[in-house]
Formats: C-alpha cells, sequence, structure tokens
C-alpha cells in the first residue's frame, strides 16, 4: 500500500509480534493475509478484502504485482504469495493493526527497503516501487493517491515526490488537461491563496495512458 504523506512516497508496514511463535517475531512485513474460501471467490477480491480490513478502504487503485512461491521463503515451508500493490490517499486510511500485527505504520519507501523485511517482502517492496515509478512515466496513476477534488499544481507534486524529479509545469499541464481523464470540479483556494481549477476522474477503475514518458523539468 503506497501514499504521498510529508511530501514522501511512503509504504504501509506491520509489525509483527515480538512473541509470537510464528516466524520473524518483531520484524516489519508488508500486510496481507490467507485467502478465505468461503468468502474470496477470486485472488481480487481476497485482496480487497484484506485491503479493507486492514485500512478500511473500500475502493482504491488495486492492481496485481505478481506471484512469488518456493520452498525457502517461509520457515514452516513451501508458500505462494500474490502481491496487490495499492495507491491510496492518505487521508482516507484508518489503520488497524490486526491479530498478527504489534503495530502498523508508514514508512518512506527509501527507509523501508533498507530495512530487514520478514519472509522475502523486501523483495516485493523493491518490485512494486519499480513497477509503480515505471507506470508513472506514461499514466495517470498519481491521481489516485490525492483525495478529492484535486488541484493541478497539487498533481503535479505528487508526480514529482514518486518519480523522485521535478517535472516540467507546461508540458505536465498540456499533457493533464488533454488526457481526457479528469473532470472540473469547481474553484477552491490554491496553495499560494489563489483561486485555483480543481478536478475530479472519471473513472476511478483504471489509469489513463499517455503516448509519451514525462520530461524532467527545464
Amino acid at each position: 500500500m503506497f501514499t504521498v504523506l510529508d511530501d514522501a512516497l511512503q509504504v504501509l508496514l506491520v509489525k509483527r509480534p515480538a512473541d509470537s511463535d510464528e516466524p520473524f517475531p518483531g520484524r516489519w512485513a508488508l500486510p496481507g493475509g490467507f485467502v478465505n474460501i468461503d468468502e474470496d471467490a477470486t485472488l481480487l477480491g481476497c485482496a480487497l478484502r484484506k485491503l479493507r480490513e486492514k485500512t478500511g478502504v473500500v475502493t482504491p487503485y488495486l492492481e496485481q504485482l505478481g506471484s512469488w512461491g518456493g520452498a525457502q521463503r517461509d520457515p514452516r515451508g513451501w508458500s505462494a504469495t500474490h502481491c496487490f500493490y495499492a495507491l491510496v490517499p492518505a487521508q482516507a486510511m484508518q489503520l488497524r493493526s490486526g491479530a498478527n500485527a504489534a503495530d502498523v505504520t508508514w514508512f518512506e519507501v527509501g527507509a523501508a527497503s533498507r530495512k530487514r523485511l520478514a519472509f522475502d517482502h523486501g523483495e516485493l517492496l523493491e518490485a512494486a516501487v519499480a513497477r509503480l515509478r515505471g507506470k508513472v512515466e506514461y499514466t495517470s496513476l498519481p491521481a489516485f493517491l490525492l483525495e478529492e477534488p484535486f488541484t493541478l499544481p497539487a498533481l503535479q507534486r505528487v508526480y514529482e515526490v514518486v518519480l523522485g524529479r521535478d517535472v516540467d509545469k507546461s508540458a505536465f499541464r498540456k499533457r493533464m488537461l488533454d488526457g481526457g481523464f479528469m473532470e472540473e470540479a469547481g474553484m477552491v483556494t490554491g496553495s499560494l491563496g489563489r483561486p485555483a481549477m480543481s478536478y475530479r476522474l472519471r473513472d476511478r477503475s483504471q489509469a489513463a495512458l499517455f503516448p509519451r514518458t514525462f520530461n524532467s523539468a527545464k
């Protein structure tokens, strides 16, 4: 689960109980859970249920990242993980530490990647960050990290936080307005105290695709 908080791309981690008989006690890990065959008709259904249970979020952007499996990744035996990543506005989160988590909190992705995460979750996190940053170059994905309505400067800043670099302001504005994925939501007070147009997404089920990647700021 990714969000932008305190002007940084952050990932949600849960801390495993220190006194647990399960593997990696006291380690930080990515949130997850087991498939419930009585409730989950699909892997996506399972991912949506676990996200709702752990965060209170019902309809975020959710995408399957991939599958990991093997005999060595869990000391209890052979296991398979189907990994999804979600993009969630920080304001929408209701963080909940479940029965198998002592704590739950946001970590800046660089700090999280330097931790010795439980299982092979460091590898999963690295893959998720790479996928996200790669897709942000040519899609509208960062819009899912903002509460609606949002302004173009706010959207540009989220792009820059995720990409880790500035982007050209005029080119960015043209691409967003020409993309057809937003609709006007009325005037609001912008970050500089001036009136600014705000926007909403037309479709929250998928991201818009752009024909070219973003240019760095000149």
